[in-house]
């Protein structure tokens, strides 16, 4: 199916967008072009191909979780630029 300048203008009207009419003709011509390709991709023969989500296949890496100790105070708070009574201090942002 090839698409016209007609097509594409309606196309561009439906989606509010402003073309001239060189922009149409070349949107045109690009479109035409991803559509052929669409095309030749139906033509493959694709009975025997199991679909897949990835071309590789995938596996998630769980660890067990574990407890261990945090940070104390004091080391968490060794790069903080500003500290106050143990905590980190920041800007005010809410007035």
């Amino acid at each position: 199916m090839k698409l016209t300048s007609k097509e594409v203008a309606h196309v561009a009207s439906l989606a509010r967008l402003e073309m001239a009419e060189d922009e149409m003709e070349k949107f045109a011509g690009q479109l035409n072009a991803i559509l052929e390709f669409a095309d030749k991709l139906n033509r493959l023969e694709t009975k025997d191909i199991l679909p897949t989500a990835h071309v590789l296949p995938l596996n998630n890496v769980f660890r067990e979780d574990r407890v261990t100790p945090g940070l104390e105070s004091k080391a968490a708070l060794l790069n903080a630029p500003e500290a106050e009574e143990g905590m980190f201090r920041v800007p005010r942002v809410i007035e």
